[in-house]
């Protein structure tokens, strides 16, 4: 059951996830989606083997399942989620990339569904038809009425943020903003040609050095006025492996210390990575894929090196960062897990939610700031707030 959770007083509750990939849904939402080599069909086979058939009735909101009824109970004043695909009808692949993801644009309402407010589009599959394919994305997304950030029809334009409105408690009239900025690194798999230029398409990319934390500074000064939060996603890291780069956490604790920022929002690994608590700001590493067609396909070579019974890509969240209107920094932290079966949302059962609470309290535990998670009532949901040496400094 969805647990509604009241926010404290000059707090806004921010909602991100991992990747969301849509691209080879063809049969879920019945339409056709394209898949490099239609290989849409194999899939939503081995989904099937896997689970069972899919129900014959699915309509638009079908992929989120239960998390929509979270979404509504917990009411998050901003939906940010990492885009992973192209939404386009491009027949134009990237060359030799060996992995092309896109969307139909009459899919698109299927992020309407869920409210989406920022898609972030910095990541390794934004381009995988091009810049046809990645301009299309754009219009087709913010047609819809969503707003998009890290890509651009030049570089200006991937640098300026998303912005979504904030509650009354910052600012002097009013809420303030949410400034969104997204952008992607190269050990994600970003191909060094897809950086917009100040002519050129394409999406915002960053080297983790005090260089790209100044680039970013500047933009947050730039944009920012009293009463905003800065939140930068980023798109870095391996699929598989719990170990987070040193480089990562300078980077990161950098962007707060010296760039403003409120939140961090890192994503690429395909499941949960640990979280942790800098100076009262939450930084995740992690979110770990929400939607994805992995569902039923085995990788032996994976497989032996990253045992799925310890690296569950089938268990995703819903992160809600319930962060001071002020000075961004956290009141407390709510995870919903989710298990993706018959490639829509379910709630876990109780071994997947022992193994999502073993993991992240191991993996925030590791990184420090974060107390243990705390289960609520019902078992829907867990919390996690400021860790006593955290919240005495």
């Amino acid at each position: 059951m969805a647990q509604a959770l009241s926010k404290a007083p000059a707090t806004a509750r921010i909602l991100l996830t991992g990747d969301v990939m849509l691209g080879e849904r063809r049969r879920v939402l019945q339409r056709w989606s394209g898949v490099a080599g239609n290989k849409a069909g194999t899939l939503h086979s081995l989904a099937e083997a896997a689970n069972g058939p899919l129900p014959p009735s699915r309509g638009f909101e079908y992929p989120w399942g239960v998390a929509l009824a979270d979404m509504q109970a917990k009411q998050p004043d901003a939906r940010v989620i990492n885009l992973e695909t192209a939404v386009t009808t491009s027949p134009h692949a990237w060359p030799a990339k060996g992995i092309n993801y896109r969307m139909h644009p009459g899919n698109v309402p299927t992020l309407g569904a869920a409210g989406i407010d920022v898609c972030c589009l910095a990541n390794n599959h934004s381009l995988d038809w091009g810049v046809e394919g990645l301009l299309e994305t754009l219009d087709v997304l913010r047609g819809a009425g969503m707003q998009t950030a890290g890509a651009g029809r030049t570089l200006a334009e991937a640098q300026a943020p998303a912005g979504a409105q904030l509650p009354h408690g910052s600012g002097t009239s009013g809420g303030g903003r949410l400034l969104v900025w997204a952008m992607g690194h190269a050990s994600s798999g970003v191909p060094a040609g897809w950086a917009a230029g100040h002519d050129r398409p394409g999406i915002l990319t960053t080297e983790l050095s005090p260089a790209g934390v100044h680039r970013l500074a500047e933009l947050v000064r730039q944009h920012k006025r009293p009463g905003d939060l800065a939140l930068v996603s980023v798109h870095w890291g391996a699929n598989w492996g719990y170990q987070v780069p040193e480089e990562q956490r300078r980077f990161a604790r950098s962007l707060i210390d010296d760039a403003g920022v409120a939140v961090v929002h890192g994503h690429s690994s395909h499941h949960l990575k640990g979280a942790e608590l800098y100076r009262g700001h939450l930084i995740t590493y992690g979110c770990g894929d929400l939607l994805s067609d992995y569902e039923g396909i085995s990788n032996s070579s994976i497989e032996a090196v990253y045992p799925p019974e310890q690296y569950r890509d089938d268990l995703g969240a819903l992160w809600y960062a319930d962060v001071n209107t002020h000075d961004g920094r956290l009141h407390q932290l709510i995870l919903t897990p989710t298990r993706l079966k018959q490639l829509s949302l379910h709630p876990p059962d109780q071994s997947d939610m022992q193994h999502f609470t073993a993991v992240l309290d191991r993996e925030c535990g590791r990184l420090g700031g974060l107390d243990k998670a705390h289960v609520l009532p019902g078992g829907g949901s867990l919390v996690l707030t400021a860790a006593q040496a955290e919240g005495e400094a």
